[in-house]
């Protein structure tokens, strides 16, 4: 099976041996996804609602330069540090999935850098 590497334009280098996705027979398996900036800084800190909307935005541009849209993503991953951010993480990722929802699941646990409050891993059909 043939595989393509998705890296969209801007992309600061991975933290560890990565790539932004993968796609394979036009499902596109998105890595985690933390708020970083190109020089992989958290930003956003202490705001879980903007990083959700950093992530996100950083999302749509891999599922983009694979071909797709938003409304292709089926399943999304989602591990939060602490759950008191929930709420705030629910309100921005609706904005972004406004029809149909993707199937989800949402832990709570450590995350790479400790600034990070979310982190989302996506997987769509384009």
């Amino acid at each position: 099976m043939p595989k393509e590497i998705i890296i969209p334009a801007g992309t600061g280098k991975p933290l560890a041996p990565y790539v932004p996705a993968t796609k394979a027979d036009n499902i596109v398996y998105v890595s985690g996804t933390l708020a970083f900036d190109e020089n992989n800084n958290v930003v956003h800190v202490g705001d879980a609602a903007a990083q959700t909307r950093h992530i996100l935005e950083t999302i749509k541009k891999v599922i983009e330069t694979a071909g797709g849209t938003m409304d292709d993503i089926t399943f999304n991953h989602i591990f939060v540090k602490d759950w008191a951010d929930y709420a705030a993480i629910n309100v921005v990722y609706a904005e972004y999935f406004p029809g149909d929802k993707p199937a989800r699941y949402c832990v709570q646990t450590g995350l790479v850098k400790p600034d990070a409050l979310v982190e989302i891993a996506s997987i769509a059909h384009v």
